[in-house]
């Protein structure tokens, strides 16, 4: 006797979940893969520097813990400390207005927008998450499909197909330079024709074009003119094109960024949507606020029927309003510090790392380096790296490998560098200890018959950078002034679970 559901009673060959629907039992299913159990394994043993020193250290996940010192101290200002009733009760789903008012006067500010930005366009939201699944849900149905550039942030996987249903459809970047002009995981319209082509022939409806500048997890600054073009390409083929810009302000390099806010003119402005939050620039994932910022009416109508289920409390709104409204503060202390802190981070990693041979990938924005580990693979495949990965985190460091951003090379890995001078060398000495061997039991990388240039760490070419920490002058050395922030009893690792890719 069947009880009247035929298929849908069993998911992956296996019953359904007591008291699950389908879909339940799919979302329960998820996220299995060995990241979720080195995630545990991180839980279970976190690094402390007095109470558990030989713990795991997490330098997978992207947070920014540079700069506690300063938003602490502006949060004992007088103005923090204001509680009125109507901060307690319901409010606007969309967002209190006079904190999207305070965030169109900081964006068309820090954006560069050529006019005032409408705040009646902002939808805030608790975090960019919520605005990637609300998106994808308003945007797309259920099979359909969105291109984006890989590798990318996997946990865009999981927010945009829990609740929209929608499925990644991958512009893949290689590492491999073919000539002069291009460069390491470049992304041209080229590619993403290919992509969206082969979409339509495998009967996938494209719906939208994602992008994140700066690039997680490479770090790379979309160039202005790039950013263009692929804005035509999307109103080409009227694809929506969403941009992430959560690390619009952690730009610490001579790169020039350029966000979509900035630009005069738009293609399609009905089809373009731009978030940020508070997240990367200001530290403070913990606080769980994100925006949307797009000119569609009917988009922001539907969007802000879902905001229900993802609001933020009224006096989260009120401090962060104070945070944006203080021009003083913002140019003169905390941005300039943030971004002198963030270099000199990068710069003590990708010198310890060059120390023990391993290149990394240029950038110019984000909390994080793209390494390329492949000459320490048993193997170029995707085993050998998460081989290597299991290694690591027995060696008690748990960084981020390639296959969570969907990468299509095995050995590229993400560490996250925006943590203490104390724990970014004790990342490298861990690193060592477990790396020493690993020439003698290599195999050569070879991806084509053409030599690529950028194997090569002793030629050090100009996608790869090595740097020294006295290339930082020494009144912006504050690093030194943060080492302390080991002892702020601060547990995050909670957050991980969202940086880990459904990719597996």
């Amino acid at each position: 006797m069947t009880d009247g559901r035929g298929d849908s009673a069993e998911l992956d060959g296996e019953a359904l979940r007591p008291g699950l629907s389908a879909r339940g039992a799919l979302i329960a299913g998820g996220a299995n893969g060995p990241l979720e159990k080195g995630f545990d394994m991180y839980i279970r043993d976190p690094f402390d520097a007095e109470r558990n020193p030989q713990g795991i250290l997490n330098f997978g996940t992207s947070e920014n813990k540079l700069c506690y010192d300063l938003i602490q101290g502006r949060l004992t200002k007088p103005d923090m400390n204001y509680l009125e009733p109507h901060l307690l009760q319901y409010s606007d789903t969309q967002g209190i207005k006079s904190f999207r008012e305070e965030i169109a006067k900081f964006l068309t500010e820090y954006a560069k927008a050529p006019s005032a930005l409408d705040p009646e366009y902002i939808t805030v939201m608790n975090g960019c998450c919520a605005v990637f699944a609300t998106l994808s849900t308003v945007l797309g149905d259920p099979g359909d499909g969105y291109l984006i550039p890989a590798p990318y942030y996997g946990g865009i996987n999981s927010k945009t197909w829990l609740y929209g249903g929608m499925q990644p459809v991958h512009v893949p970047l290689f590492s491999e330079v073919t000539n002069e002009d291009s460069r390491p995981f470049q992304l041209t319209i080229e590619k993403l024709e290919i992509a969206y082509k082969q979409a339509m022939e495998q009967g996938i409806r494209v719906r939208a074009l994602i992008l994140i500048n700066p690039h997680n997890p490479l770090g790379d600054i979309y160039p202005a003119q790039l950013l263009k073009e692929c804005l035509e390409f999307a109103h080409r083929y009227q694809l929506h094109i969403i941009m992430d810009e959560i690390y619009m302000l952690s730009v610490y390099g001579d790169t020039i960024f350029t966000s979509i806010l900035s630009l005069a003119s738009l293609p399609d402005p009905d089809r373009t949507h731009f978030m940020w939050g508070f997240s990367k620039d200001f530290g403070m994932c913990g606080v769980r606020v994100g925006i949307l910022y797009t000119r569609n009416e009917e988009v922001r109508k539907a969007v802000n029927k879902l905001a229900v289920f993802h609001g933020c409390p009224g006096p989260v709104q009120h401090v962060l309003s104070q945070f944006l409204s203080d021009r003083e503060w913002l140019d003169n202390v905390f941005f300039p510090t943030n971004r002198r802190r963030l270099k000199e981070a990068q710069n003590i990693l990708v010198d310890g790392l060059a120390e023990i041979g391993i290149p990394v990938f240029k950038s110019s924005g984000g909390l994080y380096i793209w390494a390329d580990f492949r000459k320490f693979l048993k193997s170029q495949t995707f085993e050998a790296e998460m081989d290597l990965w299991w290694k690591l985190l027995q060696e008690k460091l748990l960084i981020s490998p390639g296959k969570a951003f969907c990468c299509y090379e095995p050995g590229w890995f993400r560490l996250v560098f925006s943590d203490s001078v104390d724990k970014i060398y004790l990342c490298i000495e861990r690193l060592q200890q477990m790396l020493r061997d690993k020439i003698d039991e290599s195999i050569p990388i070879c991806l084509s018959p053409v030599k690529n240039e950028y194997c090569e760490i002793d030629d050090e070419p100009s996608n790869y950078t090595r740097t020294s920490v006295d290339d930082v002058p020494e009144e912006c050395s504050h690093l030194k002034k943060i080492a302390v922030f080991k002892n702020l009893n601060i547990d995050v690792s909670w957050f991980f679970y969202y940086v880990i890719s459904l990719c597996l």
